[in-house]
């Protein structure tokens, strides 16, 4: 193992959002207890910060005291969207960050931590992302900015962002698996008890709570069903004998509150359990498409194929 030692500098701004924070530092904590040589160092522009939540930070490094170099990584935390236009970082934290890009340090921004980076000019005509709140007033402040909706994170040379909150993980995951492999990604995904998901243009919000924007319980409650039992058959007889409505108007209100047929509602289920199978598991791809309700291996390759214009075996080789 390389005993170099590689710095993890955390810039916690005023307000800064604690689990944009601690998401991303437990990771690299996890890092640190299978072995790996890190160094976490904490630094701001004051020596005692205040949270979001009101908890103090002190006994921070002032950030001109240091200069990280090209090993090392910079995470930029998040902070209180209602801060975005109090920004208390002056041209002096600017041009730091200026050198420190010029080092060819890793730099990455978690959620709101994006517009730091924004007003410094190093998101300038490169891909970026932040919290899906802040998407807009992003694309609106800073137009050379090449916003990416929708997305876990970005990478652009030395320069990721990502959505915030627990997207942090994901992105933290993914430098750890870009300098120490797939199997140490998943020994701290495993430890956090999280998924690993590698993918950055991964939808920020959870394709369960999505098509559920509607107040219908009973359903909600087939939208659970089908959720829990996706390897299983049914009928909308079945389905609709859960609720006591006829199957007839089962799928006429289905469709109106979700905006999807029963059948494409449980489909785009089915791919995303596949997806997740294939990229966290090493599960034959046999056994995942029995795992998603396909009746066969075949099938599931062209379902993936037609909805992502991808097959399994390419999925899980992107995962090697």
């Amino acid at each position: 193992m390389d005993k170099t030692t590689t710095k993890i500098y955390f810039y916690i701004p005023k307000q800064v959002t604690l689990l944009d924070l601690g998401g991303v530092l437990q990771v690299f904590q996890e890092a640190i207890n299978l072995g790996f040589n890190y160094q976490l160092i904490f630094i701001s522009n004051e020596s005692t910060i205040s949270c979001a939540t009101g908890l103090e930070i002190s006994s921070l490094t002032h950030y001109n005291k240091t200069l990280p170099q090209k090993n090392d990584i910079l995470f930029i935390s998040g902070f209180s969207s209602n801060q975005i236009d109090q920004l208390t970082e002056d041209d002096s934290f600017f041009n730091w960050l200026a050198k420190v890009n010029t080092n060819q340090t890793t730099i990455c921004s978690i959620c709101t931590g994006a517009f730091l980076l924004a007003k410094s000019g190093l998101l300038d005509n490169k891909e970026c992302t932040t919290h899906w709140k802040s998407i807009d007033k992003l694309k609106t402040d800073f137009p050379k900015l090449r916003v990416q909706k929708n997305t876990l994170f970005t990478n652009s040379k030395n320069i990721y962002t990502s959505a915030g909150i627990v997207t942090g993980i994901d992105l933290a995951l993914f430098l750890i698996e870009e300098r120490h492999g797939k199997q140490n990604a998943n020994k701290i995904a495993k430890e956090l008890v999280v998924y690993r998901r590698r993918l950055g243009t991964d939808e920020q919000e959870s394709i369960y709570l999505q098509n559920r924007n509607h107040q219908d319980d009973k359903i909600h409650n087939i939208q659970d069903w089908i959720i829990y039992n996706l390897d299983k058959t049914f009928t909308i007889e079945f389905l609709a004998n859960l609720v006591h409505i006829s199957p007839r108007n089962l799928t006429r209100i289905f469709k109106k509150k979700t905006g999807l047929t029963i059948a494409e509602y449980r489909t785009k289920l089915r791919v995303e359990k596949a997806k997740t199978l294939l990229t966290n598991t090493d599960y034959k791809i046999e056994y995942i498409a029995k795992l998603c309700g396909f009746n066969s291996s075949k099938q599931l390759r062209l379902i993936l194929e037609k909805h992502l214009h991808i097959l399994p075996s390419e999925i899980q080789s992107k995962m090697s």
